[in-house]
């Protein structure tokens, strides 16, 4: 099969990019001393989960229940998620995956959520892994780093709890994705927020071991977006380092962590291709075609600094930005692609964008086409949608 009989909009990944970036990244970690569990939910695919498993991923990361479940049919069976669980549905069909034999983990960040966590699983029989998720400045979920009152009452109630086993800490550094403060740059901005997960992780692990709420030697710390893994560096604090490192995007990566600095264009591994509907011209010589791909598929996720729905391709074999040509608006399944003095598309040509945002995108489609130029080499299904 050619990418040219493959009904439009789809999802290309590039197989030399994509190997290359998994390349990249496990050597990252293992450079840095950490176990990389990737976040699956950019992907959604068991298959591309082999590819990281085979080149030493150590368990996955999921967002969802669902996600879990899949992945553990699949035959994964370490699996993270890197949330608080709440809900007794939710909490009983984990624990399903955990009589079925798969090691089980996810976050508490409340006295609340950790007792009704403790309450399903002592009711089982079971005792569930747990983690701390610290907020280390990005607002959403977590103890703030610094209530350290707050912290060590947690961990107090979950090394009390029946049914709970406190295994470390967990943060997620999402304010890498911006703004910066003070007009500092992208990289600037990724070191920075990147350097204060670390270090405020590892001082609540440090002030937790001291008052003997986490045992040092076994401690899991696990840290990491993939704008802040692009610049992680560890360190030792007082005899604590960071373990684990849980970057998802890395593996296609998409436009808005090009403009985040995290990667090249050239990196990006996922290009939708779309098909030109219709031609229009206006009176100042713009030329806008419309496509089939709207936001079910490019998502209406802008990329930081720039109010467009993607990047547009000259080719996804030379990934070559078009300079001019500017995805303009979305609707659900049309794309507007305005160019000055005129486009280079015709009705029933194939357009080629890197969607703003991987993971959005993945998730509206069935299954992703694994390419080499012009050739399908696989269909690679995408579970959990």
């Amino acid at each position: 099969m050619l990418v040219s009989d493959l009904p439009t909009p789809a999802l290309l990944v590039d197989h030399a990019r994509l190997h290359a970036n998994l390349d990249a990244m496990q050597a990252r970690a293992e450079a840095q001393g950490v176990a990389l569990r990737p976040h699956v939910k950019t992907h959604k695919s068991p298959a591309i989960a082999r590819m990281q498993a085979e080149r030493g991923a150590r368990g996955i990361t999921c967002a969802t229940v669902e996600e879990a479940e899949a992945f553990a049919e699949a035959g994964f069976d370490d699996i993270r998620l890197a949330t608080p669980v709440v809900g007794p549905t939710k909490l009983e069909r984990l624990g399903a995956l955990a009589d079925g034999g798969t090691r089980v983990s996810f976050t508490v960040d409340s006295v609340e959520g950790a007792n009704r966590a403790s309450a399903t699983f002592t009711a089982a029989g079971q005792t569930a892994e747990v983690l701390i998720e610290v907020d280390t400045g990005y607002g959403r979920c977590g103890v703030e780093w610094d209530d350290l009152g707050a912290l060590a009452e947690l961990a107090a109630f979950v090394n009390g709890a029946e049914g709970l086993r406190l295994v470390g800490l967990l943060s997620h550094g999402g304010h890498a994705y911006g703004p910066g403060t003070g007009g500092e740059s992208v990289d600037d901005l990724r070191h920075r927020v990147m350097d204060e997960e670390r270090d405020r992780v590892l001082g609540v692990a440090g002030r937790l071991t001291e008052a003997g709420h986490l045992d040092a030697a076994t401690a899991e710390l696990s840290i990491g977006s993939t704008p802040g893994v692009t610049a992680f560096t560890n360190r030792e604090v007082g005899g604590l380092r960071i373990t684990e490192i849980r970057p998802g995007t890395y593996v296609f990566f998409d436009a808005m962590q090009v403009a985040l600095g995290a990667a090249r264009l050239q990196d990006c591994a996922l290009v939708c291709v779309a098909t030109a509907l219709s031609r229009k011209r206006f009176d100042d010589g713009t030329e806008r075609i419309i496509t089939d791909a709207g936001k079910k598929i490019l998502t209406s996720d802008r990329r930081p600094g720039l109010d467009t729905y993607g990047t547009v391709l000259y080719s996804p074999r030379t990934m070559i930005a078009h300079p001019h040509a500017v995805v303009e608006a979305l609707s659900e399944e049309h794309g507007w692609v305005d160019t000055p003095g005129g486009s280079i598309w015709d009705v029933g040509d194939p357009v080629f964008v890197v969607p703003n945002h991987a993971c959005v995108a993945v998730a509206t489609r069935r299954e992703l086409y694994l390419v080499d130029g012009d050739e399908v080499l696989e269909t690679l299904e995408v579970v959990a949608r």
